[in-house]
């Protein structure tokens, strides 16, 4: 595909994409929610673990915007904070779970078919036979001693200090409990999709001229399924936002004192904060976190919805 066609293809779809204009929103919405999590260390107005007892339940003021919680932290801080380490999460996943593993899975096992394909199959259908909340919490709860057991062994054998206390433990542990949810799915569009163009006269040729698997796959290939692709992903980012949400609101995920939307729902309603007295007098500290997750999986549905009617005018309804 030239250069002048691939111009012609995106100004097509900028085209369709502008003419939905509730994706627009969307995508506005989630841009400002998105650059307000990435610049969460300059936006933020306290120390998102920052305590102070004499400002407990406070309600939105010019000193905290949306008030603080029963510990005296600013929620607007929080919130900011949490929306980052969603965004952070969901990037690894995607990365990894998507893109490493289900589509090059799924190139493998569309292209060489056989044994390969076989095995892909039955080693996907086994993980996906479980149901995928009680695998992902399964995973989350086994995962951590153990990452955070390595954790300790780094820091006193290599002097790495504060490896525990970044974080990374909670990204290791989210992003390997949400591998099962986001790569099957995707693994299996990818080899369906392959398997529609494999002996397609294109991929002949490039075969009879002597070129590689390797650049069949991702030269030939992969360019020409890329439209199923980005609208599965755009999908399934809102569902594993909201799995990192629930993770942490069941305490398997971010762990205090780094903020997360999940925590701080956990806060208000499962772990001893929550009181008819504080969800009517208060109800920002729950609305707020909810709302957010509320949009950002609102926003990527309706996105992911138009998406799919640019790339298949068919499925249009």
């Amino acid at each position: 595909m030239n250069s002048f066609n691939q111009k012609t293809l995106f100004s097509i779809f900028l085209n369709q994409l502008i003419k939905r204009k509730l994706a627009l929103i969307c995508i506005s919405i989630l841009f400002i929610i998105y650059f307000i999590g990435i610049f969460a260390p300059i936006l933020s107005t306290h120390d998102y673990a920052e305590t102070n007892l004499a400002k407990t339940q406070n309600g939105p003021n010019m000193e905290n915007w949306l008030g603080t919680d029963r510990l005296g932290r600013d929620i607007y801080t929080r919130v900011i904070w949490g929306i980052q380490n969603t965004i952070i999460i969901t990037l690894i996943t995607i990365i990894t779970g998507s893109f490493i593993l289900g589509i090059s899975l799924g190139l493998a096992a569309g292209y060489f078919r056989g044994k390969i394909d076989i095995f892909i199959m039955r080693l996907g259908e086994v993980i996906s036979a479980f149901p995928d909340i009680l695998l992902i919490i399964l995973l989350a709860a086994t995962l951590r001693p153990s990452i955070i057991s390595f954790g300790h062994y780094i820091e006193d054998t290599f002097g790495f200090r504060g490896i525990l206390s970044s974080g990374i433990v909670d990204y290791l542990v989210i992003g390997i409990a949400l591998l099962p949810l986001s790569w099957f799915g995707l693994m299996r569009l990818v080899r369906g999709q392959v398997l529609s163009i494999r002996n397609a006269e294109y991929v002949q040729a490039a075969k009879a001229m002597g070129t590689s698997n390797f650049v069949i796959l991702f030269r030939h290939i992969f360019p020409n399924i890329l439209s199923p692709i980005i609208v599965s992903i755009s999908f399934s980012i809102g569902a594993i936002a909201l799995s990192e949400v629930m993770l942490s609101f069941f305490g398997l995920g971010v762990q205090p004192p780094r903020p997360s939307l999940g925590v701080m729902i956990g806060d208000v309603t499962a772990r001893g904060g929550a009181s008819i007295s504080v969800l009517r007098n208060h109800p920002e500290q729950l609305l707020a976190p909810i709302i957010v997750v509320w949009l950002m999986i609102f926003c990527w549905n309706i996105i992911g919805d138009a998406l799919n009617e640019i790339f298949n005018p068919k499925n249009q309804y």
